[in-house]
């Protein structure tokens, strides 16, 4: 069985399939925030999209960022530091990609599994 979650014409925001779940690339609303405060508000975004699929942060499986710019590593790291669960973070690769808009400074793809 396939449950979408947030389905659109063009993707959905999550889809569950089996005891995976996995949440496309979430971007944040308020774009006239610095990296600290769109990463802030993406990880709120994966935690709501999370706890619909019934499952939270701390079944991680894997986690992507894509950053418009590699110099605010450190920013964002200190945001996604204060929010992963220690001794439950999952595997995750940081690249520097050119986003959808300008105005995006970080892009947070996740996959979790079910309880």
């Amino acid at each position: 069985m396939i449950k979408r979650i947030g389905a659109g014409p063009r993707m959905s925001q999550a889809v569950v399939h089996g005891t995976t779940v996995y949440v496309a690339g979430q971007v944040a609303e308020d774009t006239s925030a610095d990296v600290s405060g769109q990463t802030r508000q993406i990880l709120a975004r994966i935690d709501a999209l999370l706890a619909a699929a019934g499952t939270d942060k701390s079944r991680l499986l894997s986690a992507t960022i894509y950053l418009s710019d590699i110099s605010t590593f450190a920013a964002m790291n200190y945001v996604w530091d204060a929010w992963v669960v220690a001794g439950a973070t999952p595997a995750r690769a940081t690249v520097e990609a050119a986003l959808a808009a300008p105005a995006y400074s970080v892009e947070i793809v996740v996959v979790a599994a079910l309880p």
